[in-house]
């Protein structure tokens, strides 16, 4: 047998073992910003790491967020390690009234695990992403029965991606930890058509405050400052810096300003988002949110702002796309499908990797779609299928290294 058939088999022989895996790791709870529950799901990868050989070290983020786990295996082998990236913590439960597991709307946010007739899997982090976890954790052992050992493998999980690491210095430490992999494989949400996420928008969200000087309308027009009518200006010029070409939107989506019909209003606070797609974009916009803010076209009008980047660009690369093109190949050699490629909109923890000078491609766990929300569900079959992909592109892993010349 071909190291290929091997793994694949062995993915084959295991897909009860994983399914039991998947299940109980999402029946770990372990929200984002909920420090006790998310590092009781990282005690548990301690343990599956440690149990497969593997050296693991953990990385303390903060006082609110739970750690970044480190693994290695076979890191005393020559080469570059392969990366897998991801995240073990998930967005908060959102409990239905009434809701009892097992019902065919009984995924609510809470974490229990369960599988419909139609093969889809639900539950709080069975699609983001918990399976994506379980996949890279299976290509290892498969990796690991077929006697591969060419090079070192990594994985990097954080424990607060899902809240934009806000508190923490989690991005740091994974661009730092990151520096020097051949390539990552970053686990988040396969997509449902199969593509491969090469790129993704980073961005943020602004608040901007305008204090005027209230008056009555109509009998003291003269000495009032109109924070609404200056936050007017302010919101056009905002939208303004939206670049559709280049992947820009700057979009004010909530204003709040003014108490009665016939008063001049003193106060106006909007809320903004922001995306880019680009290093150089994310850097312009900056820096004219704040020139918008000092600005002034009603005088005697004061501004403040407040603008939070949750996420940097995970900007496309050369090595990135001849990465997701290795892995398209990989899988139509294997019969698993054609690949493409896409840039999306929502961003990930493959930007801090990009960022280290990692190849990366995103989106490479188990399939399946609406993210975040009480539809959210995974495709089960996937998370055999991207094992036996995973398994065969790391056993096959040279090519790439050969091709890019690393």
């Amino acid at each position: 047998m071909t190291i290929y058939e091997q793994v694949k088999a062995y993915i084959e022989d295991h897909r009860s073992e994983m399914l039991a895996m998947w299940k109980d790791f999402v029946d770990t709870p372990s929200q984002a910003r909920d420090r006790a529950a998310a590092m009781k799901m990282a005690d548990k990868l301690v343990e599956v790491f440690k149990g497969m050989g593997m050296r693991v070290a953990e990385h303390d983020v903060g006082p609110v967020n739970s750690r970044t786990l480190e693994a290695f295996w076979n890191e005393d082998a020559p080469g570059k390690p392969v990366l897998f990236g991801g995240h073990y913590d998930t967005v908060n439960c959102s409990p239905v009234e009434g809701a009892k597991p097992g019902d065919e709307n009984e995924f609510d946010g809470t974490p229990h695990f369960r599988v419909d007739a139609q093969g889809n899997a639900y539950g709080l982090g069975a699609l983001d992403m918990k399976g994506g976890i379980v996949v890279a954790i299976w290509v290892v052992k498969a990796l690991q029965a077929a006697g591969w050992a060419e090079r070192p493998i990594r994985f990097l999980l954080a424990g607060d991606e899902d809240k934009g690491h806000f508190g923490a210095d989690t991005p740091a430490l994974l661009t730092k930890l990151a520096a020097g992999a051949l390539c990552c494989f970053n686990m988040e949400t396969g997509r449902v058509n199969n593509d491969i996420c090469i790129g993704r928008k980073g961005g943020g969200e602004g608040e901007m405050t305008v204090t005027g000087k209230a008056a009555h309308a109509g009998n003291d027009f003269a000495s009032g400052r109109n924070a609404v009518l200056e936050m007017a200006y302010k919101e056009i010029a905002l939208s303004e810096l939206t670049n559709l070409e280049l992947g820009t939107t700057v979009t004010p989506t909530v204003i709040k300003g003014g108490t009665v019909p016939n008063g001049i209003p003193d106060l106006c606070h909007i809320y903004f988002d922001v995306r880019y797609r680009k290093f150089e974009e994310a850097e312009r916009v900056k820096k004219a949110i704040a020139d918008i803010a000092a600005a002034t076209r009603i005088e005697g009008t004061s501004t403040t702002y407040i603008y939070k980047e949750y996420q940097t660009p995970f900007d496309e690369t050369p090595d990135g796309i001849a990465l997701a093109e290795f892995v398209d190949s990989v899988s139509q050699r294997e019969g698993l499908g054609r690949m493409g490629q896409v840039n999306l909109g929502g961003g990930s923890d493959a930007c801090y990797f990009t960022v280290a000078g990692v190849p990366t491609i995103c989106a490479m766990g188990v399939q399946g779609q609406f993210n975040h929300s009480s539809k959210e569900y995974a495709v089960v079959e996937s998370l055999y299928t991207r094992a036996k992909l995973l398994a065969c592109a790391v056993a096959d892993i040279g090519q790439y290294a050969g091709k890019i010349g690393r």
